[in-house]
């Protein structure tokens, strides 16, 4: 059986594989994640998605499978991608509260005979109305730094958000239920253990 390779550090991803009881080894990609001038949401996750596949294929043996992928948040079509500093994670949850957005993830898999698949999902996600106290709060945990948009919909955010229309392992990194589907139709040894998604 050819090696499957996840081409991302995300602890988030780690463990959504880890629930459906697939084998891989983790090699991430440093590819440069900067919006390109007009990029739609969708289209950008998936070129990062892919280029991330892409570029640990290429360094990999050629009996291997990688997964890449890319979530990033946006109120219409303007991306929010992972905060710089305080000010600007709390000018992503001030746009954010009381509102909803967009959370897009592209996956891309590059098969051994140098074949890429790439689809993407959307999640609707709706914020309750923040205080700025608990905004400040929130960004003091830390958490906001290494998330799109700002925050972890599995952390301290999660009492934030009243409805999700859609995949909720999308929020998380992953839309585990179409990318369990692309990884059987090439036999991959998926089974998985009452995850749904």
């Amino acid at each position: 059986m050819a090696l499957f390779i996840l081409a991302s550090q995300s602890p988030r991803r780690r463990e959504l594989l880890d629930s459906v009881a697939l084998t891989f080894d983790v090699d991430a990609a440093d590819v440069d994640e900067s919006v390109r001038p007009g990029e739609e949401p969708e289209i950008y996750v998936r070129r990062l998605a892919q280029a991330k596949a892409s570029a640990v294929a290429a360094r990999r043996n050629l009996d291997a499978f990688v997964l890449g992928a890319d979530t990033t948040v946006s109120i219409h079509g303007h991306i929010f991608g992972k905060p710089a500093d305080h000010d600007e994670a709390v000018f992503m949850l001030r746009r954010l509260s009381g509102g909803e957005h967009a959370v897009t993830t592209g996956y891309a898999l590059a098969t051994p005979g140098g074949r890429v698949v790439t689809g993407s999902v959307t999640t609707n996600v709706t914020f309750r109305e923040l205080s700025l106290d608990e905004i400040e709060w929130y960004v003091g945990t830390g958490e906001p730094f290494d998330k799109a948009g700002g925050y972890a919909i599995q952390g301290r955010a999660a009492h934030f958000i009243p409805r999700i229309e859609g995949s909720v392992t999308n929020v998380i990194g992953l839309p585990l239920s179409e990318v369990v589907q692309l990884l059987r139709v090439f036999g991959l040894p998926v089974a998985t253990r009452g995850v749904t998604a």
